[in-house]
């Protein structure tokens, strides 16, 4: 048991004034003149002389302070051995095991002796609910989880109160490796919050990640991810996010452009040289060569793109980009004619997404709905996708989401268009909130 734990149920005792010797409740002795006038029925908030005799308040806050325990053990034990104990005497030897069990760190008896005081009837309801938390903490840092656990629910029970105890309890379903229990209560929570129109905790969608990890249920561990993307967005999450999606068993390579692109937005931070290089070399592929030039300028500040066969690599690809960059500067538009006569209308996407990297938002995006509306023969969602996220990149956010909600598909574009959504929405990393 942690000292922290032990201050904390030291702290409750002195609350309840159960932590000092002179405090028992109500403990004089009954003695022989006054048991002569006494009714029939022993006054029930008394103890006999010969009780009293031994755990005298005086004597015992004395053998407290030099940390005589074992005598007070001694006395303690005396007490109980003696026939017909009242109630009342019970409820004291309790209380006096809890403090000496509490100051000498003897969780063996001092957790029975709290669990007889909850039970005897003597607490009011605040101090009995108290002890019950106090209880199920202890027993929670001492790894007893299935105790903690009823305890934790014996708290939600009496007390109404469903959400001061549930982290520990949920964490206790964790520590005994009950992750089934875990992943169905935190979701359940999320859906919760998600449906009062608040966010769930950090401390839970963390716990839900590691439930994925412990449990090897990489969907589970994703699906956290993303809600802390959500609604506690930092580039550490963002990167584990967007790098995981490109890992599942669905995704398919042909996104790989448009994962970087969003990487190269969302986490600049996280983009290393190589990242540059990718995506310069996709962009060129794509026939997007300022978009190329201004990943690999990016990537590669000053020109220094590095010696052996990658330098000389990165060195053609800047070239390229750079003589395509400066040719579409000059003729982009003589192309805009034979892509409005194409039956296809991913020519004037393409040539609409060339015009969003160059700056030229407004006309990029008219061609871009021009060949969506025109009709795109091949994987027209992508289109809608990239048309919605330069809707971000150009500032329009309400159209960004109204176009990116329309985007299907479960080989990574619905994901993609998703974190799109997300990003427009809360770009920003607020600090998450306290656990309550």
């Amino acid at each position: 048991m942690s000292q922290f734990r032990f201050a904390r149920i030291s702290l409750i005792l002195a609350a309840l004034g159960l932590n000092a010797a002179p405090a028992m409740l109500g403990m004089t002795a009954v003695h022989a003149e006054e048991k002569a006038a006494a009714a029939p029925e022993a006054p029930k908030d008394t103890v006999r002389p010969e009780i009293f005799k031994l755990i005298d308040p005086a004597q015992i806050k004395d053998l407290m302070a030099a940390k005589n325990y074992a005598e007070v053990k001694n006395r303690i034990d005396q007490c109980a051995a003696m026939p017909n104990l009242t109630p009342f005497e019970t409820f004291v030897l309790n209380q006096m095991r809890v403090q000496v069990g509490s100051a000498s760190s003897d969780n063996a008896l001092m957790l029975p002796a709290l669990e007889a005081m909850i039970d005897s009837g003597r607490l009011s309801p605040k101090d009995k609910t108290n002890f019950i938390e106090a209880i199920g903490n202890i027993y929670y840092t001492s790894k007893d989880f299935d105790k903690a656990i009823v305890w934790f629910n014996r708290y939600q029970t009496e007390t109404g109160n469903t959400s001061k105890v549930r982290p520990q309890m949920l964490r206790a379903y964790f520590f005994k490796n009950d992750y089934a229990t875990v992943k169905t209560e935190v979701l359940k929570d999320v859906a919760a919050a998600e449906q009062a129109g608040t966010a769930p905790t950090s401390d839970e969608l963390a716990l839900l990640g590691n439930v994925g990890i412990k449990s090897k249920d990489n969907a589970l561990y994703l699906q956290a991810v993303e809600y802390l993307v959500k609604y506690y967005p930092t580039e550490a999450y963002w990167f584990d996010l967007l790098n995981r999606t490109r890992g599942k068993p669905n995704y398919n390579q042909r996104l790989d452009l448009d994962v970087l692109r969003m990487k190269a937005l969302v986490v600049p931070g996280r983009m290393e040289p190589d990242d540059y290089a990718d995506l310069a070399e996709l962009a060129l592929l794509g026939g997007f060569y300022t978009e190329a030039k201004n990943a690999l300028d990016k990537g590669f500040p000053n020109g220094q793109m590095g010696s052996g066969p990658d330098g000389a690599k990165r060195k053609k690809l800047h070239d390229q980009a750079t003589k395509g960059a400066a040719d579409d500067a000059k003729n982009i538009g003589s192309g805009e004619a034979s892509a409005a006569k194409s039956k296809d209308g991913v020519g004037l996407v393409n040539l609409g997404y060339a015009y969003v990297t160059m700056g030229q938002f407004d006309h990029g995006l008219e061609l871009m709905n021009k060949g969506i509306a025109k009709g795109v023969l091949k994987n027209p969602e992508d289109a809608k996708l990239r048309l919605g996220y330069a809707y971000v990149m150009a500032g329009r956010k309400d159209d960004a989401i109204k176009t990116l909600e329309t985007v299907t598909g479960n080989d990574g574009r619905g994901d993609l268009a998703r974190y799109w959504i997300m990003w427009a929405k809360n770009p920003s990393a607020p600090a998450a909130p306290a656990e309550k």
